[in-house]
């Protein structure tokens, strides 16, 4: 059965935020494809909830990433739930 994906109330903000920055520098279209870009990674955990790597600054199998450059889509793995908890810019480390 198919892991159930949601996204936390920080990784929804962290998407507006990227939409609201390139709508800022007159590029909405670009901010539109990236958040299209990122749904479509994350679809992909339903199936495979362990596709990504293990995020390196905390090494807990639990806790994984998956890397769409610009960007780090940090998720959690809870038995049949995936939850997006943020999504990062790849050169940012977790915690800053």
């Amino acid at each position: 059965m198919p892991a159930r994906v949601s996204f936390s109330e920080l990784a929804v903000r962290d998407l507006q935020d990227f939409k609201d920055w390139y709508a800022s520098q007159s590029a909405p279209e670009v901010g539109e494809r990236l958040i299209r870009e990122i749904f479509a990674s994350v679809d992909q955990l339903a199936a495979f909830p362990e596709s990504g790597r293990v995020v390196p600054e905390f090494d807990q199998p639990w806790l994984r990433e998956l890397i769409r450059p610009p960007l780090r889509i940090v998720y959690r793995i809870d038995g049949e739930r995936v939850r997006v908890v943020r999504v990062w810019r790849s050169e940012r480390l977790m915690g800053e």
